[in-house]
């Protein structure tokens, strides 16, 4: 018997997915977009086994439906499928980064008994985007969250996870919507509200003093990096979590006065035991675990300034078959060793050009 699975939006995450069924045995996946052109794409890449245009012909006999379009869309689509004659047992999810809305919504929809909805949020990314970004390794050792409403019956709960605990080798956890929220708030929408405005705020100073930018390179662009996420995404998430937020900012504004106090009153010993304090906390968080703001598998080396050393390391590092992502010269001047840092996609890639580097006698950090 063959399961169908439904991908609505099939970019860097839908994509990831429908990568992850497609070609198993008893899966069969369609993906539906409302653009044209996007169909020979999801053709050219096989990353589905049917495309549509049609939400109907897409939702027909699906047995899982997995809504995987902007946060702002959920709601129109999940009530456009509320009114399919769907297949009874259906079980329809997202990956929307928040919960509470979309959780309550289908709620207010009032779901056939035997449809089910259970919210859904894989905490995993990319920097790129699109479906020629996605992987069937995207959610591989991530958390997947699912936020099921209560009366949602365990089999259909466990079907779900157990489809994706299966297929995408992510560790299933399931949290309340509002919980869930709350925490993704304060480690991934607080953190993006903050780069943008320190980014701003230099930004600014720059207008009456080039130098700003000019200096702010390396661990300043690193830090700030998720200041460059999509606008029109990052517009959607906050706005939705929007009261979430702003409880958030609150506390953040809290710990800024608490630090300005501490300067003012030149409290040495003060501004020590916040930094112990955050250096603690952030080496007990786990460090091999794909996360809410994606992992950096960057290198660093100096190299010469020689005619023709770049290609020669990539060259070196291409033959051992290890793809390279980017490649950037941070600084290089007459007489003065160049930093080249080389990103990777994945820790064993980074992990083994590091070892061929250093076999090869280049000064590697990471």
């Amino acid at each position: 018997m063959t399961t169908k699975i439904a991908i609505f939006g099939v970019g860097l995450i839908g994509g990831s997915l429908a990568l992850c069924f497609k070609g198993k045995p008893g899966l069969h996946v369609t993906g539906y977009t409302h653009l044209p052109e996007l169909i020979h794409t999801y053709q050219e890449r096989q990353v589905v086994d049917h495309a549509t245009l049609s939400v109907e012909e897409a939702a027909q006999d699906a047995d899982f439906i997995f809504l995987c379009v902007p946060v702002s869309l959920l709601g129109t689509y999940l009530k456009q499928l509320s009114h399919l004659p769907l297949k009874p047992g259906c079980i329809i999810t997202d990956v929307g980064s928040t919960k509470a809305s979309i959780v309550a919504c289908a709620e207010q929809l009032q779901l056939r008994e035997d449809v089910h909805f259970i919210g859904g949020h894989p905490m995993a990314g990319s920097e790129r985007s699109g479906v020629g970004a996605a992987s069937y390794l995207l959610f591989e050792n991530a958390y997947y969250v699912l936020t099921p409403p209560d009366h949602v019956p365990q089999p259909a709960y466990e079907r779900l996870a157990e489809l994706l605990t299966q297929h995408t080798r992510a560790q299933i956890i399931r949290v309340e919507p509002l919980m869930h929220d709350e925490i993704v708030g304060a480690i991934s929408h607080l953190p993006h509200v903050i780069a943008v405005a320190l980014v701003n705020q230099i930004r600014q100073y720059n207008e009456g003093n080039p130098l700003y930018r000019m200096l702010a390179a390396g661990g300043f662009r690193d830090i700030t990096r998720i200041a460059s996420s999509d606008p029109i995404v990052w517009r959607d998430i906050l706005l939705n979590n929007r009261h979430i937020i702003l409880q958030l900012l609150e506390d953040w504004n809290e710990g800024v006065e608490q630090f300005i106090e501490l300067l003012k009153s030149e409290d040495a010993r003060g501004i020590e035991e916040q930094f112990e304090k955050a250096g603690a906390f952030r080496d007990e968080l786990p460090e091999r675990r794909k996360g809410m703001i994606t992992k950096l598998y960057d290198l660093y080396l100096d190299v010469p300034d020689h005619p023709g050393i770049i290609g020669k390391i990539t060259t070196e590092i291409g033959n051992r078959g290890i793809n390279i992502s980017n490649v950037q010269i941070i600084e290089s001047r007459e007489d003065v060793p160049g930093v080249m840092r080389l990103s990777f996609r994945n820790e064993q890639d980074m992990e083994q050009a590091k070892m061929m580097l250093q076999q090869s006698e280049y000064s590697v950090f990471v």
